[in-house]
């Protein structure tokens, strides 16, 4: 196996500097692994090592996450990330790419990929599509101006809290494998280890502004992510976990707003269907693409 890691590269997009990681191999198809909220781009170490022979794989960390800036307001539109992945595609020549997401970063691939339906190959999505519908009528139960003062409150609320400190490296790998127990020892480890930063007293905190945790009240109508959806021209899987939260496409009726995608579901996965059944998830990945 090659031993040798990712080189550490940047670009600038919105006046910030935003991180990614590149395993080599320039003159093979592009292709973009992007991470999830809170998440971070080495997350992909394991798909991306798969991968590397055959793809010039590159694994960048959104705005505020990972080892790239955060936005000095706090504010994290999903929009935003959507420019960023459109500047990273234009900046690095990437298009025609071929893209794999999860969760956020699916969210995220999806509505690039409607905007720019001839600058994507193919596109898998685990659970990238957002809340299920229900979620979001009960959502709407709720008035703009309640839900405007509750964003308000949230963010307040943000501000004052300092980011969160562990005595040990220990107690914030435990916390990794709390918040998702189907990790192994060594993937809780691998992930931690690139989450975390060190502080001056010796403790430890993720990587991401805490900021993340309030998604911004105003984004597009949910009738414009569908035309969205609609606009996608290249094959599509949509993944779910069948212990995750998120509803499965195919039952909710989402998959209906796609032209060319199907949906694929894991048994004994939750939310990070890439971790928590590694080995099947490759050999669908590698087959679909």
């Amino acid at each position: 196996m090659n031993l040798t890691g990712p080189t550490s590269q940047s670009i600038i997009s919105q006046r910030t500097r935003l991180h990614y990681v590149d395993w080599g191999n320039p003159d093979k198809p592009p292709l973009i692994l992007l991470h999830g909220g809170r998440d971070h781009a080495r997350s992909w170490d394991w798909t991306a090592m798969q991968l590397r022979e055959d793809w010039h794989v590159i694994c960048p960390d959104l705005r505020g996450h990972g080892d790239s800036e955060w936005n000095m307001p706090g504010n994290y539109p999903i929009i935003g990330y959507v420019y960023d992945l459109a500047q990273l595609v234009h900046q690095l020549g990437l298009a025609p790419v071929t893209i794999v997401a999860h969760s956020l970063g699916g969210n995220i691939a999806l509505r690039f990929t409607g905007l720019y339906p001839d600058q994507v190959r193919r596109l898998v999505a685990i659970e990238g599509l957002g809340p299920s519908p229900a979620m979001q009528e009960k959502r709407l139960e709720v008035s703009f101006d309640e839900r405007m003062r509750r964003w308000i409150h949230d963010k307040r609320a943000a501000a004052a809290r300092l980011p969160k400190r562990y005595a040990s490296f220990e107690e914030a790998y435990a916390r990794m494998m709390e918040a998702n127990t189907y990790l192994s020892t060594e993937q809780g480890h691998h992930l931690t280890l690139h989450a975390v930063m060190r502080n001056e007293d010796g403790s430890y905190s993720w990587k991401f502004d805490p900021y993340v945790h309030v998604w911004p009240t105003i984004d597009l109508p949910y009738e414009e992510i569908e035309t969205l959806w609609g606009q996608i021209d290249c094959p599509t899987r949509l993944i779910y976990g069948q212990d995750s939260w998120a509803s499965d496409p195919q039952e909710d009726g989402r998959i209906s707003h796609f032209r060319n995608a199907s949906v694929s579901s894991y048994e004994k996965a939750g939310h990070w269907v890439h971790h928590d059944q590694f080995d099947r998830f490759i050999a669908e990945l590698q087959e679909f693409l």
